[in-house]
């Protein structure tokens, strides 16, 4: 039987592979992102890798449709910028504290993922629109999110167990 830190490296390495493969094959220009993302999201388990996926799509979605709202009407406007981080904090509350269902999803984590996406769709300098550098990315990310999320359903890792009994 294989270590387990060896199976999930090699589960990883596959699924990052994966990924960059199947954003390449749909030409995205940015395809690293599907297999960063796939790499944020492997976790030893589907539940754990479900938890990071969902917040990884709702922050990815909304930090990229902020960002190619704001890229639009103010470019990468600094000042912009730190207004797109704030607004999608406030978002994040907003919608965690009214809807019971998105609480535990839009939480820290998710406004990290809302912000970074906001960051690359409005700071990186592109020949493109903003609201096509926003799709990309969101693509992107969900590839990665489907592919680690795949590969972690029908490659699941073995449990290991001590002598307790206790799985680790």
């Amino acid at each position: 039987m294989l270590n387990p830190s060896f199976q999930h490296s090699i589960r990883t390495a596959v699924a990052g592979v994966v990924s960059l493969l199947v954003a390449r094959l749909f030409r995205l220009p940015e395809a690293y992102w599907a297999a960063i993302t796939t790499l944020v999201v492997m976790q030893s388990t589907l539940g754990a890798s479900w938890k990071i996926s969902i917040r990884r799509f709702w922050g990815t979605a909304l930090g990229a449709t902020v960002g190619a709202v704001l890229a639009n009407y103010f470019g990468s406007n600094v000042l912009a910028f730190g207004v797109g981080i704030f607004l999608v904090g406030l978002v994040c509350i907003f919608i965690g504290s009214r809807i019971a269902r998105l609480r535990d999803q839009l939480d820290r984590t998710a406004f990290r993922y809302a912000s970074i996406a906001l960051a690359v769709v409005m700071l990186v300098q592109r020949s493109q629109p903003a609201w096509i550098v926003a799709i990309h990315r969101f693509i992107e990310v969900s590839i990665g999110i489907a592919v680690g999320l795949l590969v972690t359903l029908i490659w699941p890792e073995r449990q290991t167990y001590n002598q307790s009994g206790e799985s680790g």
